[in-house]
């Protein structure tokens, strides 16, 4: 190798902090959390978390979570008062948050107001709520039906199945995966609808619903019968040949440890691509369930050599060309391959990601519209972005928008690699994901 590698180390899972902290939460008795995320998103979860009784105490490090005795709790929760407020569940601009502890305080008793930034009260809700709707939740929506804010007056999952959709996220089915185990009888899950998306998050939710001894089963249509099948041998969902069986056992307390992130390492992966230097990442799991290591096949695709060994992932740079690539199952990565793909010599066209314009902003546009500012021709389609790429304005000083979106303002940090000026108008909104990006980033761009 002709240059030793920048070694980073990768900050833990977002996906697997928030659902750590919930199944601990829900647990009987104390977990010890290690690892966790420090971020914006993660203290929403957290702080809903103790708004319906669970307890959760920093110690040299680690979360101590004293789970909640019987499942969330919300005002007025015995019915006896009728004018104590409902308990607040804020969610900022969390869409995990939001659409996971939804689910869950539906699941426990009593009454929740949950409402966030004005962003958030634009993305669509509607699924869940109409899902919740038919378990037994009520619900007091203050403007628009199926968004928020609304107040949700909850008693449990009092019906035995319930059907979901996975067309605008994953997240409707992990939530109430994550509440079911707190119902007082079995529940089936049923996925339905045209296509699902981002089954690999849904994966993350069964492993800890696994690791916190939550009882469950998949299912799969075989002809007309339904057949179990190991839950880590389903790589993908078809709507109405797949449902999930969950036991109302609720959780057990455990020691635990959370993993790196695959999303926020994709930076420094593609760094290692575009870049001049060679970039090892310590800290991932090769074999992960996140369904954003597959940044490793796109680069690998695009040119670049990677090489997992003991040590980390290595990412060396090569001559890049553009790929055609389905990124349904890994819509995070968008912003980071989008920007490489301005790197490569021939255009890159990135489809089935229509679900991408209902994330912090419409990120389709987004990309399109800050690569065409380093000189790309672009084109955003319903589902798909093309991206054709021309000479990068090296030694130029480019101003980016990053619409409040983390994932944009990291990526477009990737165009200093170029020997361009990155100027973002808003570069803490890293803070939703990954607070110290930049410290690490320096290690990157010197």
């Amino acid at each position: 190798m002709s240059k030793n590698p920048i070694i980073v180390n990768a900050p833990a899972s977002k996906s697997l902090s928030h659902r750590t902290l919930i199944a601990a939460a829900l647990a009987g008795g104390v977990s010890n959390i290690s690892s966790v995320l420090e971020s914006d998103d993660i203290t929403r979860t957290r702080d809903c978390l103790t708004a319906c009784g669970a307890s959760i105490v920093e110690k040299d490090g680690v979360l101590v979570v004293t789970g909640m005795s019987d499942g969330p709790k919300g005002g007025n929760a015995d019915g006896k008062h009728k004018d104590e407020t409902p308990h607040e569940l804020f969610m900022h601009e969390s869409g995990t948050t939001c659409r996971l502890m939804t689910a869950v305080a539906a699941a426990g008793k009593g009454t929740f107001r949950v409402h966030g930034a004005p962003r958030m009260h634009e993305r669509p809700m509607a699924e869940l709520t109409t899902a919740l709707a038919a378990l037994g939740a009520k619900f007091a929506f203050e403007g628009q039906e199926g968004y928020l804010p609304f107040v949700m007056t909850a008693n449990g999952y009092k019906k035995k199945s319930v059907e979901i959709t996975l067309e605008e996220s994953s997240q409707y089915l992990s939530g109430l995966l994550l509440g079911a185990p707190l119902a007082d009888h079995e529940t089936t899950i049923s996925v339905i609808g045209e296509k699902a998306v981002s089954w690999p998050y849904v994966a993350l939710t069964l492993r800890i619903m696994e690791d916190f001894k939550a009882g469950f089963a998949v299912e799969i249509l075989d002809g007309r019968e339904w057949k179990a099948v190991p839950w880590r041998s389903v790589k993908g969902v078809k709507p109405g040949k797949v449902r999930f069986i969950v036991q109302p056992m609720g959780y057990e307390n455990t020691g635990y440890q959370v993993e790196g992130d695959w999303s926020n390492a994709s930076y420094f992966l593609a760094a290692g691509a575009v870049g001049t230097r060679p970039v090892l990442l310590k800290g991932l799991a090769a074999d992960s369930l996140q369904g954003d290591r597959a940044i490793m096949d796109i680069l690998s695709q695009m040119g670049a050599s990677i090489k997992v060994n003991f040590d980390g992932i290595l990412v060396e740079p090569g001559p890049l060309r553009g790929i055609n690539v389905n990124m349904g199952r890994c819509p995070d990565l968008v912003p980071t391959v989008a920007a490489v793909a301005a790197f490569a010599a021939t255009p890159t066209t990135i489809g089935n990601v229509a679900h991408l314009r209902l994330k912090e902003t419409d990120r389709l546009a987004a990309c399109a519209n800050e690569l065409a500012r380093v000189g790309c021709g672009t084109e955003a389609t319903v589902d798909s972005l093309i991206i054709r790429p021309a000479p990068l304005p090296r030694d130029s000083e480019v101003n980016f928008t990053t619409y409040n979106d983390h994932r944009m303002a990291m990526s477009m940090s990737l165009f200093e690699l170029a020997g361009i000026k990155v100027n973002l108008d808003n570069p803490a909104c890293v803070g939703k994901s990954f607070p110290g990006f930049f410290e690490e980033w320096k290690k990157i761009v010197g």
